[in-house]
């Protein structure tokens, strides 16, 4: 079936994000940066931002647990920016160039409400996407199907006619699962090629 528009998640295929680039600043050694982020401000911790979880809420315990760390708990919200190294190569071209060739762009991402303000004004890209499925907008996150099932209902198109880049294999594999051509990115060689291979660009 012919590819009409394409789906994009956003950490780490358009936005080059990661905590330990603010909290190898705020914390002397490696090892303190580490331990924090394995220990305090965790992942699993950051998910429920993603749920819907206001920062604000989600903090109250661990500043209770680690009275001495508050201010680096604070910064997780305060410091967005910081955790952010500019976009991935090669991604805000093919956004552009297909924007250029008029196809339809959206996005599907895990992010909390805090950020998605932010994201819009740095990454000029946002402006081509036609709508965006934040999870904390609606208490589900990927790789949950709900979270297809809310993308299929707000895309005016077929799954099956609408190409998904996540940097997360078992976000893909969902979204093939619920009928979506999904694609693993892994960077800008094999975004180009996928893209070209189902006639989006001109050539790789």
């Amino acid at each position: 079936m012919t590819t009409k528009a394409v789906l994009w998640d956003l950490g780490n295929v358009l936005l080059d994000w990661s905590p330990a680039y603010l909290y190898s600043k705020l914390f002397a050694t490696d090892e303190e940066c580490r331990h924090f982020l394995d220990n305090v401000c965790t992942m699993e911790w950051h998910a429920a931002h993603d749920r819907g979880v206001s920062m604000a809420d989600n903090r109250v315990a661990l500043i209770e647990a680690h009275p001495h760390l508050e201010d680096a708990i604070r910064a997780w919200e305060t410091g967005f920016e910081q955790m952010l190294n500019g976009a991935i190569d090669g991604t805000p071209q093919a956004m552009d160039a297909l924007a250029a060739s008029g196809i339809p762009q959206y996005a599907l991402t895990n992010l909390p409400a805090e950020w998605v303000e932010p994201v819009k004004r740095l990454y000029p890209q946002m402006a081509h996407m036609r709508d965006i499925i934040v999870s904390a907008q609606e208490g589900v996150i990927k790789p949950d199907p709900k979270i297809y099932r809310i993308a299929d209902a707000r895309l005016p198109f077929a799954p099956s006619e609408v190409l998904f880049f996540d940097d997360r294999e078992a976000n893909v594999s969902a979204a093939r699962a619920y009928g979506f051509d999904a694609e693993l990115f892994t960077g800008k060689a094999a975004l180009h090629s996928a893209l070209a291979n189902r006639g989006l660009l001109v050539s790789a």
